[in-house]
C-alpha cells in the first residue's frame, strides 16, 4: 500500500498543477481579450482617420507584445507540467515491478475453455455492477452466450439497489414480501429492517406524519415476538414527535448510515437466495492477487539471488503460504500430516478404518505387501478399505 500511496502523491501534484494551469490560463486570456476588445472599441469610436497614427501604432505593438508574452508564458508553464507527468511514470517504475509473468503460468489462458470462463466471470461482474450495456458489448465481441435466466436476477437486483440509494424503499419491500418465506428460511431480518427504516422515514417528516406512522406500525405485528425491544423503541419515539426526534433520546434512529447498511443487508440476502457470493468472484480474485503478488515477487527475487530455482517447480502451487485473512476463507483445507502437503483433487484425503485421515499419496507410500499400518495407531488394515472424505 505504501507504493500506491507514493504514486498517488505524485499524481495529486500533477492534478493540482493542471488545475492551477487552467485557472491561470483563463485569467491571462480573459485579460488579453478585454484589452483587445477595448482597442477595437476605440478604433470603432474614433476611427482610423481621427486617431493619431503614432499612438495607434504603439498601442497595437504593445497589444501584440502582450499576446506574444502570454503565449510564451503559457507554453513554458505547460512544459513544466510535462516534467510533473514524467515523475508519475518514474514513481510507478520505482515502486512497482513491471514484469510479473515469472510468477504466473504462461499458458494459463491458452485454452478456449479457460478464456470462456474468464469472459463469463467478467460479464457476471459487470452485471453485478449494473453496467449492462458494457456487459452486452463484451458478450458480442467475445462470443459468450449468457442465458436470460442468469441476466434477469441481476437486472432486478440493480433496480432495487438503485432505488435504495435514492432512499426509495418500496421496490425492496415488495421484493421482501414476495420472498418472505425464503428469507425466513435463511433466518433473515431484512423485511423487518426495511419496515423499520420506512417507519423512521415517516418519523423524520415530523408531526404531520404521526397518523400515517401509527397506521404503518401494523406491519410490525408479524415480527413482535423476535423484535419486541426494537418495536418498543420505535413506538416510544412517537411521544417526542411534536418536539422533533432529533431533539429527543431517540435521535440515534435518524443516523444516515442506516441506508448504507440496508443496501448491504439487501445485497447479502438477495445473493444468498440466488446462490451467489456477496462479492463478485472477479473482485475477490483481484484483491487476493494484489495481496499475494508482492510476496510472490519477493520470493522470486530471493530464489534468483540464491540460485535455487528448483524450489518452485509447480506453477499451480505456491512456494509459501499467503494469509489473505478470514474474509477469504471459503472452505476447509486439509494438509496431510505425513507428507505435510495440502490435499487436492488428484491427491484427496482418505479416512482409514481406525478413523485417522491421511492423503492418498501417503496411503500408497505406506502400503507394504498389500497391508497398511496406521502411522498413528498400531491397527493393520487393507488399503482398499480406506474411503475418500469430502470437507
Amino acid at each position: 500500500m505504501e507504493q500506491c500511496a507514493c504514486v498517488e502523491r505524485e499524481l495529486e501534484k500533477v492534478l493540482h498543477r493542471f488545475v492551477m494551469y487552467g485557472h491561470q490560463s483563463e485569467e491571462r486570456l480573459d485579460e488579453l481579450l478585454r484589452s483587445v476588445c477595448e482597442l477595437r472599441g476605440q478604433l470603432v469610436t474614433f476611427g482610423v482617420r481621427d486617431a493619431d497614427l503614432t499612438v495607434l501604432s504603439q498601442t497595437m505593438a504593445q497589444c501584440c507584445k502582450n499576446i506574444k508574452e502570454t503565449v510564451q508564458l503559457l507554453a513554458s508553464r505547460h512544459k513544466d507540467i510535462h516534467g510533473s507527468v514524467s515523475k508519475v511514470g518514474k514513481a510507478i517504475d520505482r515502486n512497482f515491478d513491471a514484469e510479473v509473468s515469472a510468477v504466473v503460468a504462461e499458458t494459463v489462458w491458452d485454452s478456449p475453455e479457460r478464456q470462456k470462463y474468464l469472459s463469463e466471470t467478467i460479464v457476471e461482474h459487470l452485471y453485478r455492477q449494473g453496467m449492462l450495456s458494457v456487459a452486452e458489448d463484451l458478450c458480442q465481441e467475445s462470443g459468450v452466450v449468457i442465458d436470460m435466466s442468469m441476466k434477469q436476477p441481476f437486472l432486478e437486483l440493480n433496480r432495487i439497489l438503485e432505488a435504495l440509494r435514492m432512499q426509495d424503499l418500496r421496490p425492496a419491500l415488495e421484493w421482501a414480501v414476495t420472498n418472505r418465506q425464503r428469507l425466513l428460511d435463511l433466518n433473515s431480518t431484512l423485511e423487518f429492517k426495511l419496515h423499520r427504516l420506512y417507519f423512521i422515514s415517516l418519523l423524520n417528516g415530523g408531526i404531520t406524519n404521526q397518523l400515517e406512522a401509527l397506521q404503518y406500525a401494523r406491519h410490525f405485528q408479524p415480527f413482535a415476538s423476535q423484535h419486541q425491544r426494537d418495536i418498543q423503541i420505535l413506538m416510544g419515539s412517537l411521544v417526542y414527535l411534536r418536539h422533533g426526534i432529533e431533539n429527543s433520546p431517540y435521535r440515534s434512529l435518524l443516523e444516515t448510515n442506516q441506508w448504507a447498511e440496508i443496501c448491504n443487508s439487501f445485497t447479502r440476502d438477495a445473493c444468498a437466495l440466488l446462490g451467489l457470493s456477496v462479492e463478485s468472484p472477479l473482485s475477490v480474485s483481484f484483491a487476493s492477487g494484489c495481496m499475494a503478488l508482492p510476496v510472490l515477487m519477493n520470493i522470486k527475487q530471493v530464489i534468483e539471488q540464491r540460485q535455487c530455482s528448483g524450489v518452485w517447480t509447480h506453477k499451480d502451487e505456491l512456494p509459501i503460504e499467503i494469509d489473505l485473512g478470514k474474509k477469504c476463507w471459503y472452505h476447509s483445507v486439509f494438509a496431510c500430516p505425513i507428507l505435510r502437503q495440502q490435499t487436492s483433487e488428484s491427491n484427496p484425503p482418505m479416512k482409514l478404518i481406525c478413523g485417522h485421515v491421511i492423503s492418498r499419496d501417503a496411503l500408497n507410500k505406506l502400503t507394504n505387501a498389500g497391508k497398511l499400518k496406521c502411522p498413528y495407531c498400531p491397527m493393520e488394515q487393507n488399503p482398499s478399505d480406506a474411503k475418500q472424505i469430502f470437507f
